[in-house]
This record gives structure tokens, sequence and C-alpha cells, in this order.
């Protein structure tokens, strides 16, 4: 019961912050602005999100986790998608950030790890239906999600010391957390359950990174007044 009401009221208060953000800055962007991009990365990140932790607040106030490990499954390979998503559209924030116009070949390492990211979520090997899924497809399918984040770090880490950018300069940092909280989950949670705990920093740390597209428009909009 405990467990229950504690991840229900985290899930809840993630998803309403992310999505609300989300929409605020879409309202508050133009068309094809950073801010706009910002805020569809930010309901892309929610709304994927809630369709693994809805029916796992489902499944912990009813019959339990393994009783629902299709709709969990289901939830889990979405939120995968909607994650390359969110990671293809933070790329194109740097890319927008920093008046990158060049760097084709970049673009097509990032579309391609996230299409073989894509191809390895759809194969039936993952067994996403199942309740306790192979450990070697968790970790092939995510090589390549890993191998965006880290070359997203590098790139925000870069521009980071290059110049002096008071809205993103730790967008490495949080994206950096999210992966050094998230890898030892994917490795150990199936023996450990403890370790899943470590999705809640993970969580946080994206939220750090909605948090900055916010006090990236209203830096914008306090250098405007």
């Amino acid at each position: 019961m405990a467990q229950a009401l504690m991840e229900t009221i985290f899930d809840i208060l993630y998803l309403s912050l992310v999505v609300v953000i989300g929409i605020y800055l879409i309202k508050k962007g133009g068309e094809g602005t950073l801010v706009r991009k910002f805020g569809i990365m930010a309901v892309v990140l929610g709304a994927g999100d809630s369709f693994h932790l809805v029916p796992r607040m489902y499944a912990l106030w009813t019959t339990g986790l393994e009783a629902n490990a299709a709709a969990l499954g289901v939830g889990k390979l979405v939120t995968s998608i909607t994650m390359t998503v969110f990671y293809l559209i933070l790329y194109y924030v740097w890319r927008e950030t920093y008046g990158v116009h060049e760097k084709r070949g970049l673009n097509a390492v990032m579309w391609g790890l996230a299409l073989a990211r894509l191809i390895l979520c759809a194969l039936p090997q993952n067994q996403w239906l199942t309740y306790h899924q192979p450990l070697t497809f968790g970790i092939l399918r995510n090589i390549p999600f890993a191998a965006m984040g880290i070359i997203l770090i590098v790139l925000y880490a870069r521009e980071a010391k290059r110049i002096t950018d008071r809205a993103f300069r730790f967008m490495w940092l949080a994206i950096t957390l999210s992966f050094a909280f998230y890898i030892p989950v994917v490795l150990f949670a199936e023996q450990i359950p403890l370790i899943g705990m470590l999705m809640i920093p993970k969580t946080l740390a994206y939220v750090w990174v909605v948090v900055m597209g916010l006090n990236f428009y209203r830096d914008t909009n306090r250098k405007d007044a």
C-alpha cells in the first residue's frame, strides 16, 4: 500500500508538471520557435511516460504488476519510442540554439541511431507482453539509445564550455544523470528490484530538462521586455 501511494503521488505530480509546462510553452512559443520545440518535447515526454506509468499505478492498486504484464509491456514499448523522439527533438534544440546549419553527417548518425532503436524495440524477441523480459534485448535496444545520449552530452558540454549559455549550460549534466540512473535499472533491476528506485532521480533529471526550457522562455521574455 505504501509503495502504491508513494508511486501514485510522484507519478501524478510528474506527469501533470511536464505536460502542463509543455502545453504552456507550445502556446507561448511562435510557430517553429525553440520555445515551441521545447513544449512539444515536454508533451511527448509526459504523454509517452503516461502509457507506462498509468497502467503501473492501476496495477499497484489492483491485482499487482505481474497480473498486468501485457499492459505494462505495451506501455514500456510506447515509452521507448517516445523517449527516442524526445532525444531527437533535443538534438534539434541544440542545432537551433547554437546556430548549427551544417553537420549533415551528424544528422544521419542521430537519425540512424533512432531508427536502429525503433527497429530493435519492434522485434518480437523483446517479449513486451511478458512480465520477465529478456535482459539481452533490454541491453541491445538501449545501445543506440545510449549512443544518442552520449552524443548529446558531448555536444551540449562542448557548447557550454565554449559559450556563456545561462539557460542550457547544465543540459549535459541532466542528460548524464538520466543515463547514470537508468543504466543500472536496465542491467540489474530484474535481479535486485530495489534498484528500480533509481527511476525516481532519473525522472527528476528529465524534469530538470523541461524546466530548463521554461527558464529559457522566461529569460527570452526578460530580454525582449
